[in-house]
């Protein structure tokens, strides 16, 4: 799944390309990923309308209409966002461009497609159809429960607004907590790995066992990690890719994450894997103890 740097990387090459655009059609080849409102309310709500913003929260994208109304979409598991020139040929849509990413199996399951006034489309990809678009009134969504629950921006969260969040789920394994995005937004399985690793932490130390160096440490790691993968545009490993494609460079830095039974890089340990709420975590039983 999409987690921060991934969207990050998303919301901030659709800034560069989308912004100021008009849309001009809407293709839905799956309407059940059109969460709201109905779907022929959907498409004469966004025909016509100009993009005027794009932003993040958490692992939402955000896109601000001339409307006043908020096109939300969660990418979810295998769900991506692309740009490019496409046409309808055997009620398949084909890449037009000599762009040869856009090719690739990956990015060939378009499941909604928004025609913007300089010939490109915006379209969503997703393999398993998991992806959520919903159009929202601006204001009622910034006071919606679901907008509300999102906890701080895990670039943006404070250490003390961090420690408080943690500590208020004292009882539960850190891993579980880091994934909480009611208790910090953004962070998923891959990268709540990968800081962990570096922090030399097991995922399944209690919060209430961590002090305050290891919080600390934990803090000032997940803003490294962040920030280098938004810089490497994303990890690449399953479905994600950037706007253009393209995979992004975060496998590079990849050091926990679905490398079971391999050996670790700082101690020669085994990676091992077990189940934290039923998700795939990665550690080393060497180095990080428990």
């Amino acid at each position: 799944m999409p987690e921060l740097p991934e969207v990050e990387t998303t919301v901030r090459e659709l800034e560069k390309k989308i912004q100021n655009k008009k849309i001009l059609d809407v293709f839905i080849e799956s309407p059940s990923l059109i969460k709201k409102p109905p779907l022929s309310v959907f498409k004469k709500e966004i025909v016509g309308k100009k993009i005027v913003k794009i932003w993040r929260k958490g692992k939402n994208i955000l896109i601000n209409l001339s409307s006043q109304k908020i096109l939300l979409i969660h990418q979810k598991l295998t769900g991506h966002l692309l740009l490019g020139k496409w046409k309808k040929e055997n009620k398949k849509w084909v890449p037009l461009s000599d762009n040869p990413y856009l090719k690739e199996n990956v990015n060939l399951f378009l499941r909604v497609l928004f025609l913007l006034d300089n010939g490109d489309f915006l379209a969503l990809s997703d393999l398993r159809k998991f992806a959520k678009i919903e159009l929202w009134d601006e204001k009622e969504l910034l006071k919606s429960e679901e907008f509300k629950k999102i906890g701080p921006d895990a670039l943006e969260i404070s250490f003390e607004e961090f420690k408080e969040g943690l500590r208020k789920k004292r009882k539960k394994p850190i891993k579980e907590v880091l994934m909480d995005q009611s208790v910090i937004a953004g962070i998923g399985n891959i990268y709540s790995d990968e800081i962990l690793w570096r922090s030399k932490i097991h995922p399944l130390k209690k919060i209430e066992k961590l002090s305050e160096r290891d919080l600390k440490k934990i803090f000032f790691v997940m803003k490294e990690v962040l920030k280098k993968a938004i810089v490497l545009k994303g990890e690449s490993i399953s479905d994600y890719r950037t706007p253009s494609g393209k995979k992004g460079n975060f496998d590079q830095e990849r050091k926990v994450y679905r490398r079971k039974g391999e050996k670790c890089y700082r101690c020669k340990g085994i990676i091992k894997r077990i189940k934290i709420k039923s998700r795939g975590s990665y550690f080393c039983p060497s180095c990080q103890k428990i």
